[in-house]
């Protein structure tokens, strides 16, 4: 069986510079590529869109970023709506909507669940980000995109499909909203960062009278009498733990340093990641 193209997204290593943006309209605007795509519009069009999500308040808040592009589902609700063989489903798994036979097709752009494809107002056509077909075509190895990135957040893969469920399984790979069951080939990294939340918090101790950072002292989490993780405090006295459901109710946390003091504090984690502020070591 041949393989068949998939691409890694790593949203721990997207800074939001926007590389991978740029690349795309450097690439399509202007330039046609006969059975690929008409040219691509100036404005309006963000074939790879990078989305922002925040977690957590002062003091502990994060931005992450996610790019988000067609996702060339193997089940493609687009290709549900198009008529006269406007999308085609390539052997080598890349979804290819003709700019020619999509004309006049604007439900289209509507059928897709994940924003990912564009009404062209001047070609009266639907476009969206092809996984640059045309240069794989032409014997690259990799899509502009990925070669643009230079955080190395984008990674494309040519396997077969059983091959791409063991890498999958292996690095903990999720895809946009797996309930519809449309089957993407865009697989996301660390995902936890945008769909869970975290707790975090600092230990301190008193020092002859003065309040000090705790570093090294075990902090342990724990819901209904179960231990769920550890973790030292750093230089600092910070700690945090992620991957927390949303709305998963009540925990505790217990903190234990060397010199033998503790500390501990229940907390319930509700849709927002937690600061739990300065926890302070007592005998």
């Amino acid at each position: 069986m041949a393989g068949k193209w998939n691409m890694v997204v790593d949203i721990e290593r997207c800074d939001n510079c926007r590389n991978c943006f740029l690349a795309v309209k450097d690439e399509h605007i202007g330039n046609e590529f006969p059975g690929y795509s008409a040219p691509q519009p100036e404005h309006g069009h963000s074939w790879v869109d990078v989305k922002r999500h925040e977690r957590g308040k002062w003091p502990a808040v994060e931005a992450r970023f996610m790019p988000v592009m067609c996702n060339h589902c193997d089940d493609a609700p687009c290709m549900k709506a198009a008529k006269n063989g406007a999308i085609k489903k390539r052997a080598d798994g890349i979804v290819i909507i003709d700019p020619k036979k999509s004309k006049g097709q604007k439900d289209i752009v509507d059928a897709c669940p994940y924003g990912a494809i564009f009404w062209n107002e001047e070609e009266q056509a639907p476009q969206a980000w092809f996984f640059d077909a045309h240069l794989l075509d032409e014997g690259w190895e990799k899509t502009r995109i990925e070669q643009a990135c230079p955080t190395g957040a984008f990674r494309s893969l040519k396997v077969e499909d059983a091959e791409m469920r063991r890498i999958a399984e292996k690095e903990g790979l999720e895809v946009l909203k797996p309930e519809l069951g449309s089957k993407p080939r865009v697989h996301y990294k660390n995902m936890h960062l945008i769909t869970h939340c975290f707790v975090a918090g600092s230990v301190t101790a008193e020092v002859g009278g003065v309040e000090e950072c705790a570093a090294d002292a075990e902090v342990v989490l724990s819901r209904a009498g179960n231990e769920l993780a550890r973790a030292k405090t750093d230089l600092f006295g910070d700690f945090r733990f992620d991957r927390l459901e949303k709305n998963s109710g009540p925990y505790q946390l217990q903190v234990e340093s060397d010199t033998g003091g503790r500390a501990s504090v229940d907390f319930s984690m509700a849709e927002e990641s937690l600061h739990l502020g300065a926890l302070a070591l007592s005998a």
